[in-house]
């Protein structure tokens, strides 16, 4: 514990709770030094007693001299400010998704963090999700064929707005279903095509009192000729494919979510007998017709993102998500947000 890396992370709400603090404290040579919470204090002390367990950010900074790294898991609206401040203090810093409510916001933070000489990487976690890395592992294989292609479902039934800041409707929040789980679904899909040309999206309010969009459709087309259809809503009282790709040789189907989230949930960590292994029910299938066989679903692995982290903050590898990769995210984000208010294509440069 001594020689650990020490790690402050702002906010204990969902990220912080169940995804970094966690995550980090699994990590061999990382520990949770300080954590900011103004609700959720009784509970950090409990999950964390190694911990320093501070009201808000102006504590944590007064203690930056003693921290070796800054984790920002607050509301969209704060990613921004909290990253620069980070960097001011000289401290490498990982973001949550969405890394900013703007692109030209998180390219301030990406030229403040290489000024100033210092890490930055945006959290984008669902890059190690088991039924993510299965599809990385299916194009791979080149069983496929030609992918012409991609569809990627991410469902959810909430037929209640929540209220809190991922449904509030003022623009600075980043909130709504294209800027959270649509972070995840562009940025896999630009993980896995390349750069997007153009964008068509329908984003749409369909509950009752409702302020941001809770069913969206984006259609993406790739440099490479891809095509990417995406979906995310949170009224879907049914089950329906997580992914489907289709080539000209074959095509994968997979149902059924990664599993880690309800794990740590649950009180599983890294190492424990199941971790990232999801119900074999879920594995995808692969074929023509009735000539179809089964793909072991790959293991899933968060873990893997502080273990990159702390190699690089050693100087033994990089970080694992390059900034920049979130900034093209965001950009995508922001022309489809543009092509559902005004109904048209959305024509984007390519990097």
């Amino acid at each position: 514990m001594a020689d650990d890396l020490r790690v402050g992370i702002l906010g204990y709400g969902i990220g912080g709770r169940v995804f970094h603090a966690p995550l980090v404290a699994a990590t061999p040579g990382l520990t949770p030094a300080v954590i900011t919470t103004s609700g959720n204090a009784a509970q950090a002390r409990i999950d964390h007693p190694g911990a320093e367990i501070v009201p808000d950010a102006d504590a944590l900074f007064e203690r930056a001299g003693d921290l070796d790294l800054v984790v920002v898991s607050t509301p969209n609206r704060t990613h921004v400010p909290l990253a620069l401040r980070a960097i001011e203090a000289g401290l490498p810093v990982v973001v949550d998704k969405p890394f900013a409510p703007t692109a030209a916001e998180a390219e301030q933070v990406v030229a403040a963090a290489k000024a100033a000489g210092v890490g930055l990487t945006v959290f984008q976690n669902r890059r190690l999700d088991s039924d993510f890395l299965t599809v990385r592992k299916v194009l791979d294989s080149g069983q496929l064929g030609g992918v012409f292609r991609f569809e990627s479902r991410y469902d959810r039934w909430v037929p209640k707005p929540k209220d809190n800041w991922r449904e509030f409707g003022d623009p600075a929040e980043a909130g709504g279903l294209l800027y959270d789980l649509g972070a995840h679904i562009v940025d896999q899909a630009l993980q896995l095509f390349g750069p997007v040309t153009r964008v068509y999206a329908e984003a749409d309010r369909r509950r009752d009192g409702v302020q941001v969009d809770d069913d969206v459709f984006v259609a993406l087309h790739h440099a490479n000729g891809v095509r990417s259809h995406l979906w995310a809503t949170a009224l879907a009282g049914t089950q329906n494919p997580r992914f489907r790709v289709l080539g000209d040789r074959a095509t994968f189907t997979k149902y059924g979510l990664d599993v880690q989230e309800p794990q740590i949930k649950a009180g599983l960590r890294p190492g424990d007998e199941g971790w990232g292994v999801e119900p074999a029910a879920d594995a995808g299938k692969i074929g023509v017709g009735s000539d179809v066989r089964t793909v072991p679903t790959e293991t899933g692995r968060y873990e893997q993102f502080y273990a990159q982290v702390r190699d690089a903050l050693r100087g033994e590898g990089e970080f694992p998500v390059d900034p920049a990769s979130s900034v093209e995210a965001l950009r995508v984000i922001e022309a489809a947000h543009r092509s559902g208010v005004e109904g048209t294509v959305v024509a984007l440069t390519t990097p």
